[in-house]
């Protein structure tokens, strides 16, 4: 995720682990390898993706339970400060993250979209989950409940962030739900 200032959320401070000054954190990047690397400083933001002040450098990362468990720069010890940084995002500048390929997306971008099938608008992106399943675009509908449509090649048709539009064809009955 993104905001107007050119940042990404990469992943969030989930708890401090153990006493020596490790995080545990989530990871929302799918290029972790390079992301939470020694030696790289992510800046501390809220969950919009906005950077609130304070950084983290790491010093030693490694997986730990479908995150990863990171030693950083500016904490030896647990106490209150560390213990602060709970919930906090992880941020980089968008112009350090890896290159989009033709077919990709950052999620960030779905966020206010048109999501139109048929000719027809049904509504706009204001959500996106992630489930065991896969993702799933929750589309806002005028006086009707929210929609999810699978994120799937055979339901999106077309993403275009800079028309503002998603194109989807959806089996019957979907829309209905």
């Amino acid at each position: 995720m993104a905001d107007a200032d050119g940042y990404l959320i990469v992943g969030a401070v989930q708890k401090p682990h153990g006493i020596k000054g490790e995080l545990f954190l989530k990871v929302e990047t799918d290029h972790p390898d390079l992301v939470f690397a020694a030696g790289k400083v992510l800046l501390l933001g809220d969950a919009r993706g906005r950077p609130d002040g304070g950084q983290l450098t790491l010093e030693r990362v490694r997986p730990f339970k479908g995150g990863v468990l990171a030693k950083v720069a500016e904490h030896s010890g647990r106490d209150d400060s560390i213990d602060a940084l709970r919930g906090r995002s992880l941020l980089i500048p968008a112009d350090e993250a890896q290159p989009l390929a033709e077919d990709e997306t950052f999620v960030h971008q779905l966020i206010g979209l048109r999501v139109v099938s048929a000719g027809e608008v049904l509504g706009r992106v204001t959500e996106v989950y992630e489930a065991p399943a896969g993702w799933y675009l929750g589309v806002q509908r005028e006086g009707l409940k929210e929609l999810l449509v699978p994120f799937v090649r055979e339901l999106v048709r077309r993403v275009d962030p800079a028309a503002g539009e998603v194109e989807v064809e959806l089996p019957a009955g979907l829309a209905e739900l």
